[in-house]
């Protein structure tokens, strides 16, 4: 099934939609939707690696702007929006805790949840429910962010052609590594903080 999404993720990446897909996720996983945008990002780069630097820009801008849709749900509708969504993906023990420490040190917390593979909304939301200062917010998902989407890019515009031949390789075990990750992020999330 993995390899049926990737092979139409790549088909898909140079149809005239591609980026406002990639936008929605990006923009979507920063604020409620459990899907990272890399899993659009990655085979766009790899099928266009002359674009891999403009995918990486379209999915920090979306991104950011979800952040602060994340912050809205946080501050704002955190009761009627947050408490269920953070009870679905399981969050609702320790969020209280988490959201003390983004207070505490808002900067480096989001900085480190932006960057890694770990749940981004999670932090969003805690940032609103907080206050977090909204250009701390910013900045932190600019640099996290930016970050993390134009080392990908870099990295699959100088070795696009090379990445494909690797994945088409070593597909299972990349599948099985990546979805380690993303699944990690959440089990991280959910007992360490």
């Amino acid at each position: 099934m993995l390899r049926r999404l990737y092979d139409w993720t790549l088909a898909k990446a140079a149809g005239p939609g591609a980026e406002r897909w990639l936008a929605g996720i990006s923009f979507a996983d920063s604020s409620f939707f459990p899907v990272p945008p890399d899993v659009m990002q990655i085979p766009m780069s790899i099928a266009r690696p002359e674009r891999s630097l403009r995918y990486a820009a379209v999915s920090t801008v979306a991104s950011v702007a979800g952040a602060l849709l994340g912050y809205v749900i946080g501050a704002v509708l955190y009761q009627t929006i947050g408490v269920p969504l953070l009870s679905l993906y399981g969050y609702e023990d320790k969020f209280v805790a988490f959201a003390a420490d983004i207070k505490a040190n808002g900067f480096l917390w989001m900085l480190a949840f932006a960057f890694l593979p770990i749940p981004y909304k999670v932090a969003t939301i805690a940032a609103g429910s907080v206050s977090l200062s909204i250009p701390v917010l910013i900045a932190a998902s600019i640099l996290g962010r930016g970050g993390r989407f134009f080392l990908v890019a870099l990295v699959l515009k100088r070795f696009g052609a090379q990445a494909q031949v690797l994945i088409d390789r070593y597909f299972n075990a990349l599948a099985i590594a990546a979805t380690a990750l993303f699944v990690g992020g959440f089990v991280v999330v959910r007992y360490a903080f």
